[in-house]
């Protein structure tokens, strides 16, 4: 069983960030467009589970999938969309799990949802303490239960993704 454990920010995640960032354009080459760090670990200051999400931006979600052995020989689980339409998923470390990588094609809405949500919580650190504070009582209440803790901060993320993507609209 994993342990849903919420840590204080380490200042260590963007080199983590940068350095798988690193190994998967060598992996994915061409096929790249963009990288990006995403999630709680890409705010800094903010409390999050360890796990650094990384999403590339490709030019061709199928060709993704020619690349899972690729993927495997570097310690990531293909999961495929893995709930997501036209995503791919990998994660890395099993149980313990390090990473996570969402591929998009470009022009995929979830770009933007992502990008909006990490750049508003960087703008707004008063916001990103609350969704902080939530997520450490919901790691102590939900310690060995990630569903009730993923459902415990739901209401709170969509409601901080929508005032995110009108704050993105407005400084488009």
């Amino acid at each position: 069983m994993r342990k849903v454990e919420v840590l204080p920010y380490n200042k260590q995640w963007p080199d983590m960030f940068q350095l798988e960032a690193d190994l998967l354009k060598e992996v994915l080459g061409a096929e790249i467009l963009d990288i990006y760090h995403i999630g709680s670990t890409a705010i800094e200051g903010l409390h999050a589970k360890p796990i650094i999400d990384i999403m590339p931006v490709v030019k061709n979600i199928t060709t993704v999938d020619s690349y899972n052995e690729e993927m495997i020989a570097i310690r990531y689980e293909p999961k495929g969309e893995n709930g997501i339409k036209n995503r791919r998923f990998f994660q890395k470390g099993g149980n313990n799990r390090s990473h996570h990588v969402h591929i998009y094609e470009r022009y995929n809405p979830e770009i933007v949802r992502h990008l909006a949500f990490r750049d508003y919580l960087r703008k707004y650190p008063l916001e990103a303490k609350q969704y902080g504070d939530r997520k450490i009582v919901l790691a102590k209440q939900y310690a060995f239960d990630i569903n009730s803790y993923i459902k415990g901060k739901e209401k709170m993320v969509k409601e901080m993704e929508q005032r995110a993507l009108i704050w993105h609209e407005h400084i488009r």
